[in-house]
């Protein structure tokens, strides 16, 4: 076994008690590990995972993933929109963890094209949190701005890990952990705690292009009607695990565009439009 899986399997045999759930055994889900870690082809679950099992399948490779790519600093959203979850035959959004690794580049970096297995790009944001009263804030945009202190322009640079023919499902997706795994970020925007912040935060438009050329736009709205409808799910899936967001953490609020295929060469940069007075921007080229 060479390093990188060594770690995998030491991280996750901490990780072999019993769950509650039914949970892919610590083995499997190292092999799965080491195979993101070496960027080769990964190994597929059993059919008929739950979410359940994906959740615990999620963590467990968290773990091993969080040595190499930095502690866990925060959480994404996916699926936060109609399309995405009838693709995965998914009713709500899934969760999967943020590492220091996936934020860590700025705008104008250059990512090698071979960054994950099966690698896509879009165009995303971030918020941070301020306190943990985003936890009591509910779904009001208003009431939960109040608990946030940045937004942030985010390409995110995920690794979807299985290729083409992949049957894909929402367990499948949430034990990959939701793909996350790189990004590139842009310049915080402080945020307003007012209902004017709010509605451009709905109304902004989100243009990806790919060398200048136009691949994607959508309006703030596409993220489940409102953008920081997705931090509200992700503070109830959290409850739900007994989990709370804390001061300091990076939500990832989902995909304004569709995950695309990097290209090398190419730079990508996803444009914020109407959020502030000027139109602002996040770039990465592949290379």
């Amino acid at each position: 076994m060479n390093a990188k899986a060594a770690i995998a399997a030491a991280a996750l045999a901490v990780l072999a008690s019993p769950a509650a759930a039914a949970c892919p055994e610590a083995p499997e889900v190292a092999r799965l590990a080491a195979a993101i870690l070496e960027r080769r082809a990964a190994p597929l679950p059993p059919p008929g995972m739950s979410l359940a099992d994906a959740v615990c399948a999620r963590d467990r490779l968290v773990a091993a993933l969080a040595q190499p790519w930095g502690d866990r600093i925060g959480w994404k959203v996916g699926l936060t929109n109609p399309a995405a979850q009838a693709r995965f035959g998914v009713p709500h959004p899934v969760a999967g963890a943020i590492f220091h690794g996936t934020i860590r580049a700025r705008s104008g970096a250059e990512i090698p094209a071979g960054f994950g297995i099966i690698p896509v790009v879009e165009s995303d944001l971030l918020v941070r949190v301020r306190d943990e009263g985003v936890n009591e804030a509910g779904d009001d945009p208003v009431a939960l701005l109040r608990h946030l202190d940045a937004v942030i322009p985010f390409l995110e640079l995920p690794d979807l890990v299985h290729g083409a023919g992949t049957p894909w499902s929402g367990p499948l997706l949430v034990s990959i952990n939701v793909g996350a795994r790189l990004g590139v970020v842009g310049e915080e925007i402080p945020v307003q705690a007012t209902a004017e912040f709010a509605a451009r935060l709905a109304a902004m438009e989100v243009a990806l292009t790919d060398d200048g050329r136009e691949v994607a736009r959508a309006p703030g709205r596409a993220l489940l009607g409102h953008p920081l409808a997705a931090l509200a799910w992700l503070v109830e899936d959290l409850r739900a695990q007994g989990r709370r967001l804390r001061a300091g953490e990076y939500v990832s609020l989902g995909g304004f565009s569709p995950a695309l295929p990097v290209q090398a060469g190419h730079d990508y940069t996803a444009t914020y439009t109407g959020l502030v007075a000027a139109p602002v921007a996040v770039t990465v080229r592949i290379r």
